[in-house]
């Protein structure tokens, strides 16, 4: 696989960030270790442009939703810690509560419209945080980027100084929703160019959340194009 080089934002490669961004705490940075050789030890894992990493204020990533491995592979490579909004079920298990709570997870009730998980994703933004929403809202069934949520509009334009798509590409091909387990493969990571706020704002939440999905579709399919896969075919 052929592309531009990816490297950290050079505001993000010193051990403390700038001001307006918070610091990851050792056990964050640890984990975020491990997750690195894990990960690149079963699959073949390539990002690109995560220099578009903002150095400070809340950033909110919109991602594609592939498999399981999403919230690892999404943020594995960025240097500030993530916040992930998760399905509530993920949280029955007290042990795995415990974990994913202290990765900075925190529950989202599917198919209703939570407002505690909205209030919640908007002090997180507010504070500085970064935050990653799985904008379909489920993992997609044949590879393809699906419609998006219209609540993740909100948070783009009232709560998030920043607002970056997101395009994981061969995370389906390692583990569809229709396998029990995981099977090696390639994964690519495409980060895109990062929109403020204002600029957020100057669109209705409906064409906004168009244009972002359209952009994402593009890197998709330039992925999609340096790994040697074949195109998918989205309606007009």
């Amino acid at each position: 696989m052929t592309g531009p080089r990816s490297h950290p934002n050079p505001r993000l490669r010193r051990l403390r960030p700038p001001d307006g961004a918070p610091a990851p705490n050792p056990y964050y940075r640890a984990c975020r270790r491990m997750l690195q050789v894990l990960l690149c030890a079963f699959w073949s894992v390539r990002i690109f442009d995560r220099h578009r990493e903002p150095a400070s204020g809340g950033v909110l990533y919109i991602c594609n939703h592939q498999s399981y491995l999403d919230p690892m592979l999404m943020s594995f490579a960025l240097r500030r810690p993530m916040n992930y909004m998760a399905a509530e079920f993920l949280f029955a298990p007290p042990g795995f509560r415990r974990l994913i709570r202290s990765l900075n997870a925190f529950p989202v009730r599917r198919g209703v419209a939570d407002t505690r998980a909205m209030k919640e994703s908007v002090r997180r933004l507010k504070a500085g945080g970064q935050l990653v929403v799985f904008a379909e809202g489920t993992r997609t069934w044949d590879g393809r980027i699906g419609p998006f949520l219209p609540g993740v509009a909100l948070l783009a334009r009232r709560a998030a100084a920043w607002t970056v798509p997101v395009v994981i590409d061969g995370a389906f091909e390692a583990w569809p929703r229709t396998q029990r387990l995981p099977r090696p493969g390639r994964i690519a990571v495409q980060y895109g160019r990062p929109r403020r706020q204002t600029a957020c704002r100057a669109r209705d939440g409906k064409d906004l959340l168009a244009g972002i999905r359209n952009e994402m579709i593009a890197l998709q399919a330039d992925l999609r194009d340096r790994t040697g896969r074949g195109p998918l075919h989205y309606e007009a």
